[in-house]
């Protein structure tokens, strides 16, 4: 039954109609208790029990951009009321970048809580006549969550509005997460730019056909506002923006007046042209060499070295990798070694058409490497025409002799293969490097690295480590007091290890002083400082800096859905897992954070899954062990979770806390927990806030073992 003008449901008074849709009416209505104006939005035939579960969880979103709910009942919403008009174009460039802003920021705290839109349309968004954008329809939202029965769900409601927006895995019925939402909104943007919709048909057929099928046209717009639309709108989940963060953070680095990016780059690894094949970490290292000298230029946007070498070996289109990194411009090259002679050819290619903008040979002596490298950086920077604050340095800190340069590339090398073998011979490289130059700072820190993963990962001794990266950090800060990973490792020692907050906050606020930070001092900035102190969205927000400069590096976004299990928001870090597993299958910390998610969920069976996964994957890590070992225990098969402990010498105790609340034993748990709090292991500090290890945190001795660590008893 409609309503009509003076109706009452309970306190409010309805006013008028505001529209009809497939899912009911919204009427204006008067709360008689606060004399303020609502929305009553009255939905015909709801499912009342899952319509009021997902009332309750979107009421928990509080944001500037989003219509807030007041009320619920068995058939209807109260929403905050909004006078406006539903989002239209074409809308100018300025205009479309700052409404994007505000929509993308609301879409990002939906999915920072673990909500889903789902719906995500123009019809759904308001405008303000001050210009504001509201997100709508939070009320028919969904938890995150990754079955079949989801989708098809998910698929039925969007149906009954327009499908025009749908991403294709919605319209084929397949499991969705946010990147769904992010295609859908691709697809809101593309209208809000060009006054058409990016996917139409004659028929409903028609316009499923063509969200699975056609890529839209490209738009009339700036080129870097171009390919941010269009890299949403991919077809495969994994080729889209994987999170809204990055999204947000693109368009923020738009200058809409000037219809201009900030210039940016991708410098792929230089091909080996040399005899000898061993000399691929030569033009791997001067690849890098040239990466970190564009890192200093102001104004100019430089992708990691990780994403920019996930395409090594590989035939891609160069365009495609551009659209991948979000970077205008790609550097390519090659080096030949004979004898004492080197040979580089670089060419810099504009990605939109494939044009060269400059391209360069340069036959030099080995020693005038350096020379080269920061020749290819001026020269970049010019082509470009960069308008900035800074430019490549073209003196060095320090210049290392060549014997002690190519022992540092080997090391590095070796670093980047990130596995037990590959850092024992890093260390020796690393080593070499220093003996060779030992007035040289970067082979210090980077030493003292090894040492600090070798003691996290319990592949040796923690007490042995500490001290040896300790030593290596001060004396690379003896030689550059600047060094950004020195001062990282010593605000992570000074946290986890010594449990001084104040010193790990100095630390970090030193390293990152520089404007162009590093991404792995985000990292070590989120985990060893933001995250035992509970500062989840802090981590969050600091890790989505780290992945924007290096969006295909698999460990910042398993340690990004880390964050989120801690945070306790499950389906969430699974969704953010399954994104890192996209890029590689063979990391353990993804499969390790769906499992305990799982678990946390009271999802035994797909828990079991993924912890055999992170097994099979990493069988030397402990915590990989003894996650299993507990859900075997659990289940009743002793006899292989005993093995599987064997396996794991008595003196390393990675996991066992976890293990231990996992067979349901809280005092052997806090028993174990206590013990790594003794030894300064690094990972009791680090999951001292975690959600799933909240019993340890209702525990008696609890607010002693928070003492122990200098953290307060709730952080």
């Amino acid at each position: 039954m409609s309503f009509s003008a003076g109706d009452r449901l309970g306190p409010y008074e309805i006013v008028s109609l505001i529209g009809r849709g497939a899912m009911g009416e919204v009427w204006k209505a008067r709360d008689t208790r606060l004399g303020r104006a609502v929305a009553i939005k009255r939905l015909e035939n709801p499912r009342a029990d899952r319509f009021q579960q997902e009332a309750r969880t979107v009421a928990v979103l509080n944001h500037p951009h989003i219509c807030q709910i007041y009320d619920t009942g068995p058939d209807y919403l109260v929403l905050e009321y909004i006078e406006g008009s539903a989002l239209r174009g074409p809308v100018p460039l300025p205009e479309a970048v700052r409404l994007a802003i505000q929509i993308a920021s609301a879409l990002e705290e939906a999915h920072i809580r673990g909500i889903l839109h789902r719906d995500l349309k123009p019809a759904n968004i308001l405008v303000t006549a001050k210009g504001t954008a509201k997100l709508l329809d939070f009320g028919l939202s969904k938890q995150i969550a990754g079955s079949d029965v989801e989708a098809t769900e998910t698929m039925e409601g969007a149906l009954t509005g327009t499908p025009a927006y749908m991403a294709p895995e919605q319209a084929q019925a397949k499991p969705l997460d946010e990147r769904s939402d992010i295609f859908s909104f691709g697809a809101v943007i593309y209208e809000m730019l060009s006054g058409a919709r990016a996917f139409s048909g004659d028929s409903m057929v028609d316009v499923l056909s063509a969200i699975v099928r056609d890529d839209p046209r490209p738009l009339q717009t700036s080129p870097e506002m171009n390919r941010l639309v269009m890299r949403c709108l991919r077809k495969a989940p994994a080729e889209r923006f994987q999170t809204v963060a990055e999204i947000r953070s693109a368009l923020e680095s738009i200058d809409g007046k000037h219809a201009e990016q900030q210039p940016s780059i991708a410098v792929l690894p230089f091909a080996n042209m040399s005899r000898d094949a061993d000399d691929e970490y030569f033009s791997d290292g001067l690849a890098e060499e040239i990466i970190n000298a564009l890192t200093q230029v102001s104004g100019l946007k430089v992708i990691a070295r990780t994403s920019a070498f996930a395409f090594k070996g590989k035939n891609e289109d160069i365009r495609k990798i551009a659209e991948t990194l979000g970077v205008t411009n790609v550097l390519e090259g090659s080096v030949r070694r004979a004898g004492t002679r080197l040979r580089v050819t670089a060419q810099l290619i504009q990605a939109v058409d494939g044009t060269h903008l400059w391209s360069q040979r340069y036959d030099r002596e080995m020693t005038d490497v350096f020379a080269v490298q920061d020749e290819i950086a001026a020269a970049i920077t010019q082509a470009l025409q960069v308008k900035l604050t800074g430019k490549p340095a073209t003196t060095r800190p320090h210049e290392p002799n060549l014997p002690a340069y190519e022992a540092f590339l080997r090391g590095r090398q070796q670093y980047f293969k990130a596995s037990a073998e590959a850092y024992v011979r890093a260390e020796d490289y690393y080593k070499q490097a220093i003996a060779l130059d030992p007035q040289w700072a970067e082979p210090h820190s980077s030493l003292g690295d090894v040492y600090f993963v070798l003691g996290f990962y319990a592949l040796r001794p923690l007490s042995e480590m500490m001290p040896l990266a300790r030593v290596e950090a001060r004396k690379a800060l003896e030689l550059l007091p600047s060094e950004p990973i020195a001062h990282a490792l010593l605000g992570s020692i000074a946290g986890s290890h010594d449990y001084d907050w104040k010193k790990a906050e100095e630390e970090f606020r030193l390293a990152r002083a520089s404007e162009l930070t590093q991404p792995g001092v985000y990292d070590r900035y989120a985990t060893f400082y933001l995250l035992p102190l509970g500062r989840f969205d802090e981590a969050i927000e600091v890790r989505a800096k780290a992945i924007a400069q290096d969006p295909l590096n698999t460990l910042w976004r398993g340690n990004q859905a880390f964050t989120i299990l801690c945070a306790e928001r499950y389906e969430l870090a699974i969704a953010e897992a399954r994104k890192a597993l996209d890029l590689d299958e063979g990391t353990f910390l993804p499969h390790w954070v769906t499992a305990v998610s799982y678990f946390s969920l009271g999802k035994l069976a797909e828990a079991r899954e993924s912890a055999e996964e992170a097994f099979r994957v990493a069988p030397w890590e402990p915590s990989t062990v003894r996650l299993l070992a507990g859900l075997l225990t659990r289940s009743g098969e002793m006899d292989r979770a005993e093995k599987l402990l064997a396996t794991i010498p008595g003196t390393n105790s990675g996991g066992m806390t976890l293990y231990h609340l996992f067979c349901s034993d809280t005092d052997a748990a806090i028993d174990r927990y206590q013990r790594n709090i003794e030894q300064h292991d690094l990972r009791a500090a680090v999951t001292a806030s975690a959600g799933f290890l909240k019993p340890l945190r209702a525990h008696p001795r609890w607010p002693k073992l928070a003492k122990m660590m200098n953290l307060p008893e709730t952080a």
